[in-house]
């Protein structure tokens, strides 16, 4: 096996034997971006300077046995969402291409203290909105697995370059899927926290009510040695948990709990792939034959989640992306204005930077936003939405009161072509309609691989758990995949 194909445990663990060096694994990863990122399109930087010397810096350590962490020396990546003091970060945006924050995202500097070494950022749609990564400024990351597919989004880049062997681990964000579908579109582990669980501070917002932080990773106990690292209370974000949290990776090892799970019968309805039908139909009855019980369930008010999700998210993308204007930081097209002597004000910049700069995806989220919280909609829009919001949060909780996770598809299918969706919206919108509800609920949920459609495509597993309730998640997402082969396989790429 090749450095870069570790998984982040037995590279931890060949790290601590001194099988072999940092330096050597950060060499094997890059060498990898350099042999199929052209195909793939995953990273939009690569600091290969800064990456072997971090890498030097943890050999050095670990030679005087005075090593940080665990993961000392392990190279990652982080979807370009993430602020790096002194690296650029872009949110793979013009208005903001040349943008070099002054700091940095806590979970950065959480990873850099643990000693990680960080290799570069990865692509995503523009601000993240988007669920294919073809909103990206940078063009579109493809899918290892079939190279005239998408690899999800927004975390696309992050889930791609997972599964190519081009890093380690990654760190994606999830506001209506962003972890779990790219997850499941490139067979690898994804898991979208309790909201609060992990700081957002310094990582760009999108929908700032629904935004969480999360890992990618090759393996469920490498979910878990990450979380160990990244979540916490943190005083720079008010919404962080303030509770003592568990270590995560001894979830394994109570495992003589009978598991109850519900299969909410309105995420296996009209609309889904049958292949992806057959491919959970088949999960389900492995799970139910390592002893589980399973009953149908159901969760009532889904249907109104995807409406509910776009008039909030899209209120708080028109708020959150108004600092991008042209003068505070980021592109911005005053000097061009005042060179052609036309017309020099506020407005004139705002609007022009603005209408340069943005992508379409964005654009059309500003106004979706801000029609919604206009005079004389707000009530009708984004009040009625939060209530609703408040129902499907309500709904969750009582099912978890009968059961201890729930169980659905990723997504209603496998990754689409290059194309097939960006021309229409709406049916962009919809393909997130199984990991969207889970966000305004504010539970955790994670994407596992479940097996291949017969053109060979991946299809993840929903798990979805109680607030707070990772361990469970992880504990029987771990046994999932001691039972079933699919997280073996490798894209031929």
């Amino acid at each position: 096996m090749k450095l870069n194909e570790l998984t982040l445990k037995e590279a931890s663990e060949g790290l601590k034997e001194k099988k072999f060096s940092s330096v050597d694994i950060a060499k094997a990863c890059l060498d990898r971006i350099k042999s199929v990122d052209k195909k793939i399109n995953a990273y939009l930087l690569v600091d290969e300077e800064g990456a072997l010397k971090s890498a030097k810096e943890s050999d050095k350590r670990r030679n005087k046995g005075r090593a940080k962490s665990g993961i000392d020396g392990v190279p990652y990546n982080l979807k370009d969402v993430y602020c790096t003091k002194g690296m650029k970060t872009t949110a793979a945006s013009k208005i903001l291409e040349d943008f070099v924050p002054p700091y940095s995202a806590t979970v950065y500097e959480k990873l850099s203290d643990a000693g990680a070494v960080l290799l570069g950022k990865v692509n995503t749609d523009e601000f993240t909105m988007g669920s294919s990564t073809e909103a990206s400024a940078f063009g579109v990351t493809r899918n290892p697995w079939d190279l005239n597919r998408v690899s999800g989004g927004s975390s696309g880049g992050s889930a791609a370059s997972v599964a190519a062997d081009e890093c380690i681990f990654s760190l994606g964000t999830d506001t209506g899927g962003s972890i779990r579908q790219p997850a499941s579109f490139n067979s690898v582990a994804g898991l979208k926290v309790t909201y609060g669980l992990v700081s957002r501070y310094g990582v760009m917002s999108y929908a700032s009510s629904f935004d969480t932080i999360g890992p990618l990773a090759k393996r469920v106990e490498d979910v878990a040695i990450i979380l160990n690292l990244i979540t916490g209370k943190d005083p720079k974000d008010g919404t962080t948990v303030t509770k003592k949290l568990p270590d995560y990776t001894k979830s394994f090892k109570n495992d003589a709990k009978k598991i109850k799970i519900g299969l909410p019968k309105e995420f296996f309805g009209k609309g889904i792939d049958t292949e992806v039908i057959k491919v959970i139909s088949k999960a389900v009855e492995d799970i139910k034959k390592m002893g589980m019980e399973v009953e149908e369930t159901s969760l009532s008010m889904t249907e109104y989640a995807i409406a509910l999700y776009y008039i909030i998210a899209k209120s708080e993308v028109s708020s959150n992306l108004a600092r991008f204007d042209g003068i505070k930081y980021g592109a911005s097209t005053l000097k061009e204005v005042r060179d052609k002597r036309q017309e020099t004000n506020l407005l004139s910049v705002y609007s022009r930077t603005r209408g340069q700069c943005l992508g379409a995806e964005a654009k059309r989220s500003i106004m979706l936003g801000t029609y919604t919280l206009s005079s004389g909609y707000y009530e009708a829009y984004y009040k009625k939405a939060s209530q609703v919001r408040t129902l499907i949060k309500e709904e969750y909780e009582k099912n978890f009161q009968k059961f201890d996770l729930l169980l659905s598809p990723v997504s209603p299918t496998p990754a689409f072509k290059v194309g097939e969706k960006v021309s229409d919206p709406l049916k962009m919108y919809l393909s997130d309609v199984h990991t969207v509800p889970i966000n305004p609920a504010g539970i955790p949920a994670m994407s596992v691989p479940a097996g291949f459609t017969k053109d060979g495509l991946p299809v993840g597993l929903q798990i979805m758990g109680p607030q707070l309730g990772e361990s469970e998640i992880l504990r029987f997402a771990k046994k999932f995949e001691e039972n079933t082969p699919w997280h073996k396989e490798k894209p031929k790429i």
